[in-house]
């Protein structure tokens, strides 16, 4: 994970998120930053290539500094991955936001989140957001154990970590983990990771546990 502090005077006053809320990333294009048109259905560059967006959550937004802070998972040679690893300071990018966050109910009794690395941002932020007294489980998948971070969270809120066994399909430790949770009447569950582990805790809390959709915000943040 690296984090890199996105800054410009065009960021001052930029609206304040939500928890797990997102921006768009724009990288460079064969080293220049070029702003991509859209055609109508889609961003492209006049060569008719894709621009490289990337979807990310905010850590914090200064609105009184122009500032950004993104953590980046490093995953190989993608392309946000192999920018955010050779990324210097002064060097150009676009962001654009914020989208719309998650709104958290300040009277459910309890919470289950649950996400990999990708989804830790946005765990972070809904964490700082949780009332003092809230009460809940947090169960986070990491590829291996020096991924743990420090996450602040409120007395009654437990933090787990779940290191992917070697040669197991990513999702597979968070999917796990979440079947062997006990979700309390009531409760809101946020998840997110790989889409198809995501499939996988859909199917467990809707058809399995029979809990309320509207009780729950699963999505899916990338694709293996």
């Amino acid at each position: 994970m690296r984090q890199v502090t996105i800054a410009g005077s065009e960021l001052v006053g930029l609206e304040p998120p939500e928890p797990a809320a997102s921006v768009r990333l724009l990288l460079p294009h064969h080293g220049e930053l070029v702003l991509p048109e859209w055609n109508g259905n889609e961003f492209l560059h006049d060569d008719g290539s894709r621009p490289h967006l990337r979807t990310l959550t905010p850590l914090r937004i200064d609105t009184e500094r122009g500032e950004v802070d993104l953590d980046i998972v490093l995953h190989g040679s993608g392309p946000l991955a192999t920018w955010a690893t050779d990324v210097v300071p002064g060097a150009p990018v676009a962001i654009s936001g914020t989208g719309r966050g998650y709104e958290i109910d300040p009277d459910a009794p309890a919470f289950v989140l649950a996400g990999d690395e990708s989804a830790l941002p946005a765990i972070t932020t809904i964490l700082l957001a949780l009332p003092d007294g809230a009460t809940g489980q947090v169960h986070v998948e990491l590829g291996a154990a020096e991924g743990e971070q420090e996450l602040v969270a409120p007395a009654g809120v437990s933090v787990d970590w779940h290191v992917l066994p070697d040669g197991a399909a990513p999702g597979d430790a968070l999917v796990g983990a979440v079947a062997a949770t006990r979700v309390p009447d009531g409760a809101r569950v946020w998840g997110a990771g790989e889409a198809a582990a995501v499939q996988r805790i859909r199917r467990q809390l809707f058809e399995e546990l029979g809990i309320e959709r509207a009780r729950c915000s699963v999505r899916g943040y990338w694709k293996l």
